[in-house]
């Protein structure tokens, strides 16, 4: 009785959270084959334009993109591959918001925190900038933002004087996470002596372009975009683990958080660098979670008219978890998955097929469970359970592999002369 009444509210509470912004917009639904050009078009891929632009020709553009998928599939390392960037560099600029929804009270933050940098009466941050090897139509998308939280010089110096090696976290938050979303997570790492950046997904944040209020290119009814999104996000992981080894870091760790665990996910299966895993919220299939999620109901909407789930799998095979868990397994890690028992974003059922295949394939995995949603996992008293099952467990696993001696694996390195992406949409 008193479950079945928890439960009612717990999905009231949950579905309220996921309808109170209103600037969710359907789009028409695009193939996107020009985003994929530069790795279809070699492969003789690229379907006749005619086709695409036909609107009755469902079935063959579909099946055209499945190729693609197909394709990627074979040759992981060439799509999610990248030339090492050249222009790293530290910014100091006032941390400002960024907000994805327009309620009231985000607004009236947001413009207090302008007035304030405007102002000169708040504090400065270091952010990491360089250009993403990925490239979009869009310049302020290709330029990587990462707040950077190192560890202080004291914590350092006496990790340095026990003979520890230097560690570091890359965070990313979730999909329309404002620039302060997971922040705190950060400095509770610094906390623990270890240095954390805070990495902006492409088409988030100070990266959105200024068309959209919402950071709806990262995921979309534009099938071709979305997948191109995750290669960015996951190719800026692995360059942010470049950075960090250049400023003589030995061991690494990822946090990601529902989209952000997607893209987390696969950089850790193509990167054996991060030895440490937290997916918070995970989902094998990224078309099952678009398909049934609440918080991307507007993107069914749209695809629905010209496809089944199961379609809508296919033609995203190649940014789904599932593709890549043969992978996973190969580097020696330590991994925790968080989900939440009444979860209607990510649905329980995709999160325990998460922790299914974990065991199937041998995956050195804790797991912990939230009494609560998706988006009220950001809700007292529950960010505080999430936060804690996170901090703790990074805590712990980054001490462990200090006291294994282990340092992290090599990536295969790419050449200076491979090709950079050079994903501009037609």
């Amino acid at each position: 009785m008193l479950r079945n009444l928890y439960a009612r509210w717990m999905f009231a509470w949950e579905t309220a959270l996921t309808t109170r912004d209103t600037n969710r917009i359907v789009r028409p639904v695009e193939w996107g084959f020009d985003w994929l050009e530069d790795f279809a078009r070699p492969r003789g891929l690229m379907p006749d334009p005619a086709i695409v632009r036909d609107p009755a020709a469902v079935q063959a553009n579909h099946d055209a993109l499945l190729a693609i998928n197909q394709a990627i599939l074979r040759d992981r390392e060439a799509f999610y591959g990248y030339a090492r960037p050249t222009d790293f560099r530290l910014e100091e600029r006032h941390p400002l918001l960024f907000p994805t929804n327009v309620r009231p009270e985000t607004l009236r933050r947001d413009a207090q925190l302008r007035a304030a940098a405007a102002a000169g009466r708040a504090k400065t941050a270091h952010f990491l900038r360089f250009t993403s090897p990925v490239r979009t139509p869009y310049p302020e998308n290709d330029l990587v933002n990462a707040r950077w939280y190192p560890a202080s010089p004291e914590k350092q110096r006496a990790a340095r004087q026990a003979g520890k090696p230097r560690q570091a976290i890359i965070v990313m938050p979730q999909w329309n996470a404002d620039a302060f979303s997971h922040n705190a997570l950060c400095a509770l790492f610094n906390r623990f002596g270890i240095s954390a950046l805070r990495l902006s997904k492409p088409y988030h944040d100070i990266r959105r372009p200024a068309e959209l209020e919402r950071s709806d290119y990262a995921v979309s009814s534009n099938l071709g975009r979305t997948i191109a999104a995750c290669r960015q996000g996951v190719v800026d992981i692995r360059s942010c683990v470049d950075w960090l080894e250049q400023q003589g870091y030995e061991q690494f760790g990822i946090l990601g958080t529902s989209l952000g665990s997607c893209y987390a996910f696969i950089a850790a299966a193509m990167d054996p660098r991060l030895q440490i895993c937290a997916f918070n919220h995970a989902s094998m299939s990224f078309g099952d979670v678009v398909w049934t999620g609440q918080s991307s109901r507007h993107i069914r909407a749209a695809c629905e008219s010209v496809m089944t789930q199961e379609q809508l799998n296919g033609v995203w095979a190649c940014i789904s978890p599932v593709s890549f868990m043969d992978l996973f397994p190969a580097a020696p890690r330590k991994v925790l998955a968080v989900h939440a028992t009444y979860d209607l974003t990510f649905l329980r059922r995709y999160s325990l097929e998460v922790l299914e295949s974990f065991r199937r394939h041998g995956v050195d995995f804790q797991s912990r469970v939230l009494p609560c949603g998706h988006y009220t996992t950001g809700e007292t008293p529950y960010k505080f359970m999430d936060g804690w099952f996170l901090g703790s467990f990074v805590h712990r696993a980054f001490k462990e592999l200090a006291a294994s001696g282990k340092r992290a694996l090599s990536a295969t390195r790419p050449t200076s002369a491979q090709p950079e992406r050079d994903l501009i949409a037609r």
